[in-house]
């Protein structure tokens, strides 16, 4: 792990090259919020902005935040070519220090891990204050490295646990009620084109009050 603020180090990493992620959803993510019905919708750190989009052209209001300014931009050009920019919403923001006056139905943290140092559970203890009555917070991580992950790179890899996030959250039992807390499995295609299994931990929440 290097010094380098996370803000730098994400935004040289989107800035150099032309495309990062596959701009599909995370299929956790659509597994898990498939049945809820549409609301007001938050992704925290949305990249080029796949979770976002794809809750979208389901119905939601969906503002995506992260931290480069040039994977946010990629968002907005993708919900134009999909005729969604009058239901998305993209902000380049520092997410240790971001703040929003406005409350979603749901807010949505998904494989905040870095190679970076990243304040990974003040970010997560922040997005609980974005979540209005009766709505939820999905946070989804990397349980393990994928098979083709560099051994010498796992070594340095830290993973989340489901029960870990939960803490992380420190929710009060009084104002929320915990739905999901497991590591949950979905198919992928690794670099090479093979099919296998990655490992998701899985934290879904909703508060009562």
């Amino acid at each position: 792990m290097t010094d380098q603020a996370p803000v730098e180090f994400w935004e040289q990493r989107y800035a150099g090259s032309p495309r990062v992620w596959s701009g599909r959803v995370n299929g956790t993510l659509a597994a898990v919020t498939d049945a809820l019905a549409p609301g007001r919708a938050m992704d925290l750190g949305c990249g080029e902005g796949g979770d976002v989009l794809w809750l979208a052209a389901r119905g939601w209001h969906a503002t995506g935040v992260d931290l480069s300014p040039t994977a946010v931009q990629r968002a907005r050009t993708a919900a134009d070519a999909r005729g969604l920019s009058d239901r998305t919403r993209f902000i380049a923001a520092d997410l240790s220090s971001y703040t929003d006056g406005d409350e979603y139905d749901l807010v949505t943290a998904s494989f905040l891990q870095s190679p970076v140092e990243l304040p990974r559970e003040l970010i997560l203890r922040t997005a609980t204050g974005f979540v209005s009555p009766g709505g939820s917070i999905l946070v989804v991580g990397h349980a393990a490295a994928p098979p083709w992950a560099p051994t010498d790179h796992v070594h340095d890899m830290v993973f989340p646990t489901p029960e870990g996030d939960l803490a992380a959250l420190q929710l009060d039992d009084a104002r929320w009620r915990t739905l999901v807390v497991e590591v949950r499995e979905r198919t992928a295609t690794s670099p090479d084109g093979a099919h296998t299994v990655l490992h998701d931990s899985v934290v879904l929440a909703q508060r009562v009050d």
